[in-house]
């Protein structure tokens, strides 16, 4: 027989409740019924488990010592639960997709129109944040993530490699006939880049060059890339940028490259979804997509300098 056949789910609701708020009134407030029927499921579950789950203190309920182990099962239960019930809400043609600020401003945004030429049926959400949303939480369907891996708890996905290059505007590229010329122009730095000149000049044969350095002052510094991106296009000096921060730049002709190589860093971008979910068909769709739009963009190929 099936234990939890033996002990209704609202005394287990009650009691995952009370252990998490601390107070009968609280429980009863989150639950919408009384604190003395909220008293009367917790009281039911301890008979039926032979267990004492609740200290009763004059300032509110303490999960007994023995009660620690079955609250703490209960909690990662319920929250498994909520996560089931809100990806089961969401209909099977709408798609929310976490993704960085950047991704989405200077990349995604731009080709989401012909997915929804498509996919007209299909509803989709960016959720554009710095913070990494938990997929298992159930808010989330699909997150793209750039950095080097290693998420725990979730199915990844590696897609392509972060490919990195020296950009700047027309006018400046005219200055920089050899990599030696990047010691002699203004450098655009990022405060919070997760790569540096080092992972370009050292596979371009070049380790011992020092950007700027011959420059007074360290050159423009800005705290997000695509600020960074608009001070090299407003000719402020050269930046190392990635592929889908500067693909569209430079094909628009406001940004060049004045040197041909271009190479990996350790970071790749992931598709990372709830673990062991099943993927619905929005999901499917648009996975099959980006692939196929990130294909025909060549992202990820290297160039040798």
């Amino acid at each position: 027989m099936n234990p939890l056949n033996r002990i209704p789910l609202p005394a287990l609701r009650a009691v995952e409740a009370v252990a998490r708020l601390g107070s009968l009134a609280a429980a009863a407030g989150e639950l919408g019924v009384t604190p003395g029927a909220v008293s009367q499921q917790v009281i039911r579950a301890e008979k039926v488990l032979g267990l004492q789950l609740f200290e009763r203190r004059p300032a509110g309920m303490v999960t007994s010592a023995r009660g620690a182990a079955v609250v703490a099962g209960l909690e990662r239960g319920f929250a498994e639960l909520s996560a089931a019930v809100a990806r089961a809400e969401r209909a099977e043609d709408a798609l929310t997709i976490s993704v960085a600020p950047v991704f989405a401003a200077r990349w995604l945004i731009w080709r989401l129109p012909r997915f929804r030429a498509l996919h007209p049926e299909i509803a989709v959400r960016l959720d554009a944040s710095l913070g990494l949303a938990d997929p298992n939480a159930g808010e989330v369907d699909i997150c793209l993530r750039n950095g080097p891996g290693g998420y725990r708890g979730v199915t990844v996905e590696r897609l392509w490699p972060q490919v990195i290059f020296p950009v700047c505007a027309p006018e400046m590229a005219a200055r920089l006939q050899r990599i030696e010329d990047l010691a002699r122009v203004p450098v655009i730095r990022e405060t919070a880049g997760n790569f540096t000149w080092a992972d370009w000049l050292g596979p371009a044969g070049a380790p011992e060059v020092v950007p700027g350095g011959e420059v007074a002052g360290e050159g423009p510094l800005y705290s997000d890339s695509m600020l960074c991106l608009d001070a090299a296009i407003s000719g402020e000096g050269v930046f190392l940028s990635f592929e889908t921060l500067a693909a569209d730049a430079l094909a628009m002709g406001r940004l060049t490259a004045p040197f041909r190589g271009r190479f990996v860093t350790a970071n790749h971008y992931w598709l990372v979804t709830a673990a062991g979910a099943r993927p619905t068909r929005a999901m499917r769709a648009f996975t099959g997509w980006l692939k196929a739009e990130v294909a025909e963009a060549g992202l990820g190929r290297t160039m040798p300098g």
